[in-house]
């Protein structure tokens, strides 16, 4: 079958066999895969730092039909998130991002929106923005696209800022001055209303509340 080319976030990898991967990666045309990447854990392998978390990266990858797992062929980076790595607390808020991303994704449905959102935040990041106003910001129209966020009930601030989202162009929304102090019950809210709505526990919003 011919290779495909998509643009892509790369979600997580898991060791495969002795060199190979296992990797989940949000493609903006085909939506979340899983593909193997053979000899990718091997020191000269043509990957490189590409299947990095949440690397903005363009997959060649060929797809069978009725197989489950893709075959990935390379993938050439086009945004690294190294530079996001280099405190403790920003290092935390990508692996919410990509954990929630895989958690919310359903398999093979396009999601122009989310893929989308994830470019903007990590842009705001990339740029000096507030981390907390991104991760925030990210959780909430998270939980909207993904179609279950109910109706709020939290505190006067967070709710106001909720209301605001649901009407408010989204160029708009980011030169709203959030702090972590008034964002904080709209952040718990968001991960319980996710965690209601996936298989386990997400792993990193506990690290989040202890910075």
């Amino acid at each position: 079958m011919p290779a495909r080319m998509s643009e892509s976030f790369v979600l997580r990898t898991y060791p495969f066999r002795e060199a190979d991967l296992i990797v989940s990666f949000f493609t903006r045309d085909q939506g979340k895969l899983r593909g193997v990447a053979r000899r990718a854990r091997k020191p000269k392998s043509t990957f490189g730092s590409g299947l990095e978390r949440l690397s903005h990266v363009t997959v060649s990858y060929a797809q069978k039909e009725n197989r489950e797992l893709v075959d990935m062929n390379s993938c050439e980076l086009v945004h690294s998130q190294f530079a996001l790595c280099s405190t403790f607390e920003s290092s935390v808020g990508l692996d919410y991002m990509a954990e929630l991303s895989e958690q919310l994704l359903p398999p093979g449905e396009a999601n122009e929106k989310h893929f989308r959102l994830l470019m903007a935040v990590l842009d705001h990041l990339r740029k000096g923005g507030n981390l907390w106003q991104g991760l925030t910001y990210f959780a909430l129209w998270s939980v909207r696209l993904a179609g279950f966020l109910p109706e709020m009930r939290v505190g006067p601030d967070s709710l106001a800022i909720a209301r605001e989202m649901l009407v408010t162009p989204v160029s708009r929304l980011a030169e709203r001055p959030w702090t972590k102090d008034t964002s904080v019950d709209l952040r718990r809210f968001l991960v319980r209303q996710v965690e209601e709505h996936v298989e386990r526990r997400l792993l990193t919003p506990s690290m989040l509340e202890a910075l």
